[in-house]
C-alpha cells in the first residue's frame, strides 16, 4: 500500500498520482551502462528502491511528495493554502517531455517535483484539485 493510500484522512480520495520522467533515472542508467559490474550492480539496486521510494500525488485535501527506502520524508502541502503552481521545463525538458513543478504555500512553504513526466498535466491535476476545493468550501 503506499503512502497516500494510507494517509488519506476520512473523507480524502486521491485525485491523481505523478510519475517521474525516464530522464530522472539517470543515475539507474549509468549504474547499468558505465559503472564495473560489481559496484554497478549495488548502484543499480540502490538506484531502483530509491526510486521506488519517490512517491507524488495530489489528494482531494493536498498535495504530497515522499521520498525514502527505509526511512520516510514527506512534503505537503494543503490545497487550500496553495499561493502558485510554478512550471520549469528547459529545452530538453520540452522535447523529452520532463520537467519541474513547485507548489508555493502560505509563508515559506515551498514542494518541489523534480524531473516529473508530463509537467504540465501535473500542473493542471493540481491547480484542478484546488479549483475543486474551492469551489467545494463555496
Amino acid at each position: 500500500m503506499s503512502y497516500l493510500d494510507e494517509s488519506l484522512a476520512p473523507g480524502e480520495t486521491i485525485v491523481a498520482h505523478f510519475q517521474l520522467h525516464w530522464m530522472a533515472k539517470g543515475r539507474l542508467i549509468l549504474g547499468i551502462v558505465l559503472i564495473p559490474v560489481i559496484v554497478g550492480i549495488f548502484i543499480t539496486i540502490y538506484e531502483w528502491l530509491r526510486l521506488r521510494g519517490i512517491e507524488m500525488g495530489v489528494t482531494t485535501q493536498r498535495v504530497v511528495h515522499k521520498t525514502g527506502i527505509v526511512g520516510r520524508e514527506t512534503e505537503e502541502v494543503r490545497l487550500t493554502a496553495i499561493e502558485t503552481v510554478d512550471l520549469h521545463q528547459t529545452t530538453w525538458g520540452r522535447l523529452l517531455g520532463y520537467g519541474n513543478v513547485r507548489v508555493t504555500g502560505r509563508g515559506e512553504s515551498s514542494l518541489v517535483f523534480e524531473r516529473v513526466a508530463d509537467p504540465v498535466g501535473v500542473k493542471r491535476a493540481i491547480e484542478g484539485a484546488y479549483a475543486a476545493q474551492v469551489e467545494h468550501k463555496t
